[in-house]
């Protein structure tokens, strides 16, 4: 039993490490049941609240939670039937949340338009699991999920955690042994005003939203007063880098939104890319000035862009070490 709960603890920590560089912030209480608001449909006394974490929406006056079922699964128990079995029970749990008054009076504040969504956190414990988690979840049809209408439950599987771990570490590598990131508190995540929606919460809205963290690349922005106040931007790009027409798109959306102008530092980091990836990104920069007739400037723009790779870290955790963490 014990050795249960510490594998299951595995998933608690690093989600709570995973999102706070994120910037999300996370509620009390943690690891509690609650009442279900509609017992004979859905067949269960409570719900669950593994944790439940907040962020400001950029484009909207909300702010939206996160009500997580944090699981922490050896790669012979990630199958089609538990991840089924939980996102069922995650939806019921989604859709009782919104008119619990016991939910809302431990979790939302009185003073926001609150948003609220559930997230299944699939952690592959021993990262052995080596199978596409995409497919298993394409088995899965979600037409009878149980939800209110604009809720949503999102799925991070084993491969989309190692991502994100994988950026989180580049961040705090970053930050401290490189000093190329100023501290947290200087950091947000960029969010562009768009032709239809404008970026309407400037000051509050810094976190990574969902539709960022399952995005096809991540942007955080900073500003560091060690540096004179130099403005900068990681792009965090998770494709493969397999063309030069993948980069030429990724350049004009950071031309288009001014990302890239004049003393702005720009990093890109790939992680697990193309082998030629560089090489693809070189020749788009290339191609890029040629057609759009940028000139010079254009050019020492794009050429004072870090491209790079992230190193491959996995985080594994020992169940004695978990058991004697009494944090």
């Amino acid at each position: 039993m014990a050795e249960t709960t510490n594998i299951a603890k595995m998933a608690e920590k690093l989600s709570k490490e995973l999102f706070a560089e994120f910037l999300w912030q996370r509620m009390d209480p943690t690891n509690i049941n609650w009442p279900c608001e509609d017992v004979a449909k859905h067949k269960a006394k409570t719900h669950p609240s593994d944790v439940v974490f907040y962020y400001e929406e950029p484009y909207s006056q909300a702010r939206t939670y996160v009500n997580c079922d944090l699981k922490s699964y050896a790669k012979g128990t990630i199958n089609g039937s538990n991840i089924r079995s939980s996102i069922e029970s995650l939806a019921r749990a989604v859709s009782c949340a919104e008119k619990s008054n016991e939910w809302r009076d431990k979790y939302l504040h009185e003073h926001v338009t609150p948003e609220i969504c559930g997230l299944l956190f699939v952690y592959n414990h021993d990262g052995e699991y080596d199978k596409d988690f995409n497919t298993l979840l394409g088995q899965f049809k979600n037409d009878k999920l149980d939800i209110p209408t604009k809720s949503k439950i999102v799925v991070l599987g084993p491969q989309d955690i190692f991502w994100l771990n994988n950026v989180r570490h580049e961040i705090i590598l970053m930050r401290g042994g490189n000093g190329e990131l100023p501290d947290r508190e200087h950091c947000r995540y960029f969010y562009p005003h768009l032709v239809r929606r404008k970026n309407i919460q400037l000051d509050n809205a810094k976190a990574s939203t969902l539709e960022m963290l399952t995005a096809p690349w991540i942007i955080l922005s900073y500003v560091d007063p060690k540096k004179q106040n130099r403005k900068g931007f990681v792009v965090f790009y998770r494709r493969d880098g397999s063309s030069t027409e993948e980069f030429l798109y990724l350049i004009d959306y950071l031309m288009h939104y001014q990302v890239i102008v004049k003393d702005t530092d720009i990093y890109i980091k790939t992680l697990n890319a193309h082998s030629n990836a560089a090489a693809f990104f070189a020749k788009a920069k290339d191609r890029y000035v040629d057609e759009c007739e940028g000139g010079k400037d254009i050019k020492d723009h794009l050429d004072s862009i870090k491209f790079s790779q992230i190193n491959d870290v996995r985080t594994k955790f020992s169940d004695l070490e978990i058991g004697m963490d009494n944090g």
